[in-house]
């Protein structure tokens, strides 16, 4: 492995691992809304937002997993675990990208 392959992986898993930091946020994440927030903040929900929002609902709601309790380091394993599918999937998408890009 290359060098700069290597620090990537490195600051890679360091975001990972401190993806729980956020749990230590006060107030509520940018950008997570439901088109009821959208509504508490904005007066209105755009029609697109409106109609798309039954479409998608999130695989672990909350970062939480069924039946796993409200512990701190419950959460922060759950932090983690979604850090690590969203790198799989994200980098699985940019490497078969990647490869069809290269074979053209």
């Amino acid at each position: 492995m290359d060098k700069i392959m290597k620090n990537f992986a490195i600051g890679l898993v360091a975001l990972i691992i401190l993806a729980p930091l956020g749990l230590l946020a006060v107030g509520e994440t940018f950008g997570e809304w439901g088109p009821e927030e959208v509504k508490e903040k904005l007066g209105f929900v755009p029609p697109g937002l409106e109609q798309l929002s039954s479409l998608w609902s999130a695989p672990m709601p909350d970062y939480a997993l069924p039946e796993q309790g409200e512990s701190m380091s419950a959460a922060a394993m759950t932090y983690i675990l979604s850090a690590v599918i969203g790198v799989i999937v994200c980098g699985g998408l940019l490497y078969f990208v990647g490869k069809k890009v290269a074979k053209d």
